[in-house]
């Protein structure tokens, strides 16, 4: 059920009408059973197979918590937390990375035997939607109650739904425990403020769906990425410019609309993006691209790997670990490691450079900013080359085709680079009229509000496709 669909629409509004009402009548108990309910449902028009999975992991994870926090012996702790690490990386690795790894040990054998590797049809498990996800979210809980850095939380259902909870459920945001589960366990509040903002955040969220990464990614990305060979070296480079816009478009739009449903059900999630493409150097972009998985991978891989503790070369190893980690978690592909590799270099060079450098007297100029961006912008776009093309050759390809510096450009039509334009552009809008748009927004009267989301929904209808598009991140 994607959010870019009338589906969703008809199923959203029939959930919040009915949670609200029942919130009301019955007390949150009830209001708690049908989110859970509704969640399930949600999960279950995807693939109802893989239904008692979410179910079964999350419940281990909800009573291991419990035998932690309980347990005063260190070793029985530690056998615990190892269980639960066991199970849900366990999961995860036989669904997404189970062909993965007999056809590389099915190459590495053929080398080891010194004869050529011969074609092997693994056919790789469908994996759950959103695997990646809740796996995550549930690990996260458990490593937490052990940290002591949280308590077992006291509902069995509340923590459910925490994990199954159909905003974030798919494509996050990865949500943290101790930001979700107090808002489940209190009364909702639903202000006019908070209505407002939600149906603006929706509103945007599918117009940079729609009107830019659907429109960016049919009339040029796939183009380039199917056949570079057909186009020049600037329609290749504006090939890849465009899969930049389209999957922040696209990812963040999906973060947009999954804040904004949660918003309307009395839940507040943390912000996701932050115009990532402003970064002024490779941490500084995961301060702001995907910030619940940045944060993630900080606290529950960097830091235990020992962060920045210690000698500066076991620094830079574990940045790089720690996106090697990263890049291997979006899929089981080789190209993800090396887009991981990628930009676990980049935060390493970043930070040599700072360490020899030392801290800037003042301010930077605007000259250095804008170098810097554009720097870390086409550092950010190389990556990208290789999370898009599903095979190193396509990669070379586009690569080589770079490189050649031919300019013809019959297939750059107006109208795409208006919209690649408007996308990167986005960027640049100061957030404190941003801020002054939301705020406007939320002020004007209902029929006013209404007239604006009407307008919203005939441009996307003017623009969308003749089927809705997946968002890019369901397939992590």
């Amino acid at each position: 059920m994607l959010f870019n669909t009338t589906e969703y629409a008809v199923f959203f509004s029939a959930v919040f009408v009915l949670s609200w009402a029942l919130a009301r009548r019955l007390g949150g108990w009830a209001r708690i059973g049908f989110l859970l309910l509704a969640s399930y449902g949600f999960y279950a028009a995807w693939d109802i197979r893989y239904l008692p999975l979410i179910f079964g992991s999350s419940t281990v994870d909800y009573f291991l918590a419990r035998l932690i926090a309980r347990e005063e012996r260190v070793s029985r702790r530690k056998l615990l937390l190892a269980i639960t690490v066991a199970l849900n990386l366990g999961f995860l690795g036989f669904f997404k990375y189970g062909a993965f790894a007999l056809e590389n040990v099915a190459l590495f054998r053929a080398f080891l035997d010194g004869v050529p590797a011969a074609p092997r049809d693994f056919v790789p498990l469908l994996p759950p939607v959103g695997i990646s996800f809740f796996t995550f979210e549930s690990m996260s809980y458990v490593v937490d109650v052990y940290r002591k850095e949280t308590e077992p939380h006291r509902s069995y259902f509340q923590y459910l739904l925490f994990v199954s909870f159909f905003p974030h459920l798919v494509a996050g945001p990865i949500v943290r425990p101790r930001d979700l589960l107090p808002q489940l366990a209190r009364e909702p509040l639903l202000r006019r403020e908070d209505g407002g903002e939600a149906l603006f955040l929706i509103a945007l969220g599918l117009l940079k769906k729609v009107a830019i990464a659907d429109y960016v990614a049919t009339n040029l990305v796939e183009r380039v990425f199917e056949r570079p060979e057909s186009y020049s070296s600037l329609e290749v480079l504006a090939g890849v410019y465009g899969y930049a816009v389209q999957i922040y478009c696209d990812f963040s739009g999906y973060s947009d609309i999954a804040i904004g449903s949660a918003l309307l059900l009395g839940v507040r999630f943390p912000k996701n993006f932050d115009s990532p493409y402003k970064a002024t150097n490779i941490a500084d972009f995961w301060h702001r691209w995907h910030i619940s998985l940045s944060t993630w991978l900080r606290d529950y891989l960097y830091i235990p790997l020992g962060g920045s503790r210690g000698s500066s070369a076991k620094t830079y190893r574990n940045l790089l670990l720690t996106m090697l980690l990263g890049g291997l978690w979006h899929g089981a592909s080789w190209n993800f490691v090396l887009w991981g590799f990628l930009h676990g270099l980049g935060l390493a060079v970043t930070r040599a450079y700072q360490r020899a450098r030392g801290p800037l007297p003042e301010a930077p100029s605007a000259l250095r900013t804008a170098v810097s961006v554009f720097f870390t912008f086409h550092w950010v776009c190389l990556a990208w080359i290789f999370f898009r093309a599903p095979t190193w050759d396509l990669a070379m390809r586009v690569l080589t085709r770079l490189i050649e510096g031919t300019t013809y450009h019959p297939n750059l039509h107006g109208a795409v680079l208006l919209v690649l334009g408007v996308g990167l552009a986005a960027h640049y809008v100061p957030e404190r009229a941003f801020a002054r748009l939301l705020a406007a927004f939320t002020r004007l009267p209902a029929p006013l509000q209404g007239l604006a989301l009407f307008v919203v929904a005939v441009v996307l209808h003017e623009v969308a496709s003749t089927t809705a598009v997946p968002f890019v991140y369901f397939q992590f």
